[in-house]
């Protein structure tokens, strides 16, 4: 049987060409920053400007993911299941997905007032997609082919895709392994 590197892996690396990111939630993620400095992938925080060092352990980033590379298994073996982000595959660079990426974090209220919107957390992607109309969807991938986020259920996971303007969800088996 696959571990959920390997069976996680697959359905994230299965096309060629394309790039594989994670939006990790500072917040939910335990000594984030420290493992960017350690193991050195490439990343952008979503909030803009300079922040404070509390606010900055809290924030959510954006992070290229490579196939064998040591911070994919970390945020697979250790995040799978725990709501730690979502997946996007696309073929923007870093900097594209983040400038598109950064548009989703805030959003208003009836009353006007900005609310941060945690699309990030897998519980939220996964509820919010299927309520969109087709003008909401174009803004939510943009440049993304795919969303890739953990299922309630953390043995299956879920590919949230676009197609004619309608959303494609396909539920997919995860082996949950240690290994």
């Amino acid at each position: 049987m696959a571990t959920i590197v390997e069976a996680v892996g697959s359905l994230l690396f299965a096309e060629e060409g394309g790039n594989v990111y994670a939006v990790l939630d500072g917040a939910s993620v335990p000594d984030l920053l420290d493992k960017f400095d350690a193991l050195r992938p490439e990343y952008d925080c979503l909030r803009r400007g300079e922040l404070k060092p509390d606010v900055a352990e809290v924030a959510p980033y954006l992070v290229r993911l490579e196939p064998g590379a040591e911070f994919t298994r970390w945020v697979l073996e250790q995040g799978w299941g725990q709501h730690w982000g979502i997946f996007a595959l696309s073929p923007a660079q870093l900097r594209e997905m983040r400038r598109h990426l950064r548009t989703l974090t805030v959003v208003s209220d009836p009353s006007s007032k900005l609310l941060w919107f945690r699309f990030y957390d897998p519980r939220v992607l996964r509820t919010y997609l299927p309520t969109c109309n087709a003008e909401d969807l174009r803004a939510m991938f943009g440049p993304v082919t795919s969303f890739l986020a953990e299922a309630e259920d953390p043995a299956a996971a879920l590919r949230f895709q676009l197609s004619a303007g309608k959303l494609i969800e396909q539920r997919k088996p995860v082996a949950l392994t240690e290994g």
